[in-house]
C-alpha cells in the first residue's frame, strides 16, 4: 500500500504523487490533514478553509472512482501532522508515503521531520516537484545561480518551456481498495468537519469540471483580450483561477497546456501577458525555494528590513475596513472584505497606499490579505507586497509612488466599480467621484474626507526610504 499526503494539490489528475502512486501496482490511500493551530499561525482565511472543505467533498467522490479511498484527521501542528503520518503508515504497514513538495520553510521542516521519524524503516518518504512545471533549479543563469530579476528568469523559462510538451497526466484505476486501520483517521464524509473557523465559500466553484470548464471558457472567449482588459476592476478581464492554483484544484500545468494547446509559437497578445503571469507566480515560488528568509519575514534586500514604520493603528482600521477618503482604495478593500477576493490592479493600488501613504510595514498588509483572501498563497503574496513596498526581489523602485486618484481615473475612469462599492458617493458627479472632497457638497457626504495628503506623504516616503538605504550603505 502506498498513501498520498494531500495538501495544496487538492486535484486527481495531474498530480505527481497521485499519478506515481496509482502506477505502482499497489492499492493507494490518499489522506488530508487539517492543522488548526499551525494555519491559526499562517493567517489562513476562514473563506479559503470554506473552499479547501467543500474541494475535498468534490475529492473524495473522484477518487472513490479510481478506487482510492480519502481519509481525514485534524491535530494542531505540522510537527503533530509529521508524527501521524509516520505513525499511520507504520500502523498499516505501507511501503511509502508519497507528497508533492511545497517550497515555504514550515512546509519544508514538516516534510523533513516525517522522513526523520521514517529513516530506520523500510517506509519510503518520497517527495515530487509538481507545484512548478519547471522546479527550483531548473531554471539559473550561466553562473549557476538563481535570477534575482524577473524579465531574464522569464526569457529563460519560456525558452526552456518551448522545448518541453506541457502534459497533464492522468491517474490510472487501482485495482484494490486499501483500507487504513488507525483510531486517528476515519473515512471523508459528513462527519468530518474542521474545527478552524469556515465562512461562506458558495460564489466560489469546487466541482472540478466548472473549474476545467472555467478554464476552457477563459480560454475560449478571454484570454485574446486579457492584455487590454486585465486593468480595468469593472470589467471582468481577468482569468479568476487564482482561488483554484491556490488550493491546488487546478495546477500551472492544466492551464499552460491549454494556453499553449495548438497554438503557433511563440503566441502573442494577450495570451503572452496572461502566460507572463503565470511564469511571475512560478518565479515567486523559485525564490522561496532559494530564499528561506522570505518565509520568515524578512525583506529580500538588506536595507529593506533597515526601514522606518509608523505606528498608525487608526490609519490601519481605515484602511482595513474601506474608509481612507480615498474612493479607490476603499472600493477595493471593501471587495476584498465582501468576496475574499480582489483584483489585482487593486491590490497594487491598496498595498502602495498602505506602505507609501501610510507608512505600515508592509508585513501588516501582507498578514491581512491572507487572513482574508480565497486565493490566499505564501509566495504569491509576499513577492506583491515585497514587490509594492520596493523591498523584494525585482520590487517597484521605491521612488515610483502610486497615487490613488490617478490611478482611479486612469483604470476606473467612469466610476463603475467606485460607485458599486461605495454606495456613499452615489449622489456624487463624475467630475468630482475620484475626489469627492473637492465636490462643492462634500459636507453632505456620509463618506470621510481624505485620512492624508498623498502628495505630502509621499515627500515622506522618499526620504524615509533615502534614509534606509544610506544607513544600509554606510554600515
Amino acid at each position: 500500500m502506498k498513501i498520498v499526503w494531500l495538501r495544496r494539490d487538492l486535484r486527481v489528475d495531474d498530480n505527481t504523487a497521485l499519478v506515481e502512486a496509482s502506477l505502482s501496482g499497489e492499492s493507494v490511500a490518499a489522506v488530508y490533514i487539517a492543522t488548526p493551530k499551525t494555519w491559526q499561525r499562517h493567517g489562513k482565511a476562514p473563506i479559503q478553509a470554506d473552499l479547501i472543505y467543500r474541494r475535498l467533498t468534490t475529492l473524495q467522490h473522484e477518487l472513490s472512482e479510481k478506487n482510492i479511498p480519502l481519509y481525514y484527521l485534524e491535530v494542531e501542528t505540522y510537527h503533530q501532522a509529521a508524527k501521524a503520518m509516520a505513525d499511520l503508515a507504520l500502523e498499516n504497514k505501507a511501503s511509502a508515503i508519497y507528497f508533492n513538495n511545497q517550497y515555504e520553510v514550515d512546509e519544508i521542516g514538516r516534510d523533513k521531520l516525517l522522513c526523520e521519524y521514517l529513516q530506520q524503516t523500510a517506509i519510503e518518504c518520497v517527495g515530487f516537484d509538481d507545484k512548478c512545471v519547471l522546479p527550483p533549479g531548473m531554471i539559473v543563469n550561466k553562473q549557476g545561480e538563481y535570477y534575482k530579476v524577473f524579465t531574464p528568469f522569464k526569457r529563460a523559462y519560456i525558452a526552456r518551456l518551448y522545448q518541453i510538451p506541457v502534459t497533464v497526466r492522468k491517474v490510472s484505476k487501482v485495482e484494490s481498495i486499501a483500507h487504513l486501520s488507525s483510531e486517528s483517521v476515519t473515512l471523508f464524509g459528513d462527519q468530518c468537519d474542521f474545527s478552524y473557523p469556515r465562512t461562506d465559500s458558495s460564489h466560489y466553484l469546487s466541482e472540478t469540471q466548472a473549474i476545467i470548464q472555467k478554464l476552457r471558457d477563459f480560454d475560449s472567449n478571454k484570454v485574446d483580450g486579457y492584455d487590454r482588459q486585465r486593468d480595468f476592476p469593472f470589467i471582468e478581464g481577468t482569468s479568476e483561477l487564482s482561488p483554484y492554483l491556490a488550493i491546488g484544484a487546478l495546477s500551472i500545468r492544466q492551464c499552460l497546456a491549454r494556453l499553449l494547446h495548438t497554438r503557433t509559437l511563440p503566441i502573442s497578445g494577450g495570451r503572452e501577458v496572461w502566460l507572463s503571469e503565470l511564469v511571475w507566480r512560478e518565479f515567486y515560488q523559485h525564490l522561496l525555494h532559494f530564499e528561506p528568509k522570505l518565509s520568515k519575514g524578512h525583506s529580500f534586500t538588506s536595507w529593506g528590513d533597515g526601514l522606518y514604520w509608523h505606528d498608525q493603528s487608526a490609519y490601519i482600521e481605515a484602511w482595513k475596513s474601506g474608509q481612507t477618503g480615498y474612493p479607490i482604495v476603499d472600493a477595493a478593500m471593501r471587495q476584498l472584505n465582501h468576496t475574499g477576493w480582489m483584483h489585482n490592479r487593486l491590490r497594487m493600488i491598496v498595498a502602495s497606499f498602505l506602505v507609501k501613504d501610510l507608512h505600515v510595514d508592509w508585513r501588516v498588509g501582507e498578514r491581512h490579505f491572507i487572513s482574508k483572501l480565497v486565493d490566499g498563497d505564501y509566495a504569491a503574496n509576499n513577492g506583491g507586497w515585497q514587490w509594492c513596498a520596493s523591498t523584494g526581489c525585482d520590487g517597484q523602485p521605491y521612488f515610483r509612488i502610486f497615487n490613488p486618484t490617478t490611478q482611479s481615473e486612469k483604470f476606473d475612469s467612469d466610476a463603475h466599480f467606485i460607485r458599486r462599492w461605495v454606495p456613499e458617493l452615489e449622489a456624487v458627479p463624475k467630475q468630482y467621484i475620484h475626489k469627492p472632497w473637492c465636490w462643492p457638497n462634500a459636507k453632505s457626504l456620509s463618506y470621510p474626507s481624505p485620512i492624508v495628503d498623498h502628495r505630502a506623504e509621499r515627500e515622506i516616503t522618499l526620504a524615509l526610504y533615502k534614509d534606509a538605504k544610506e544607513n544600509m550603505d554606510g554600515a
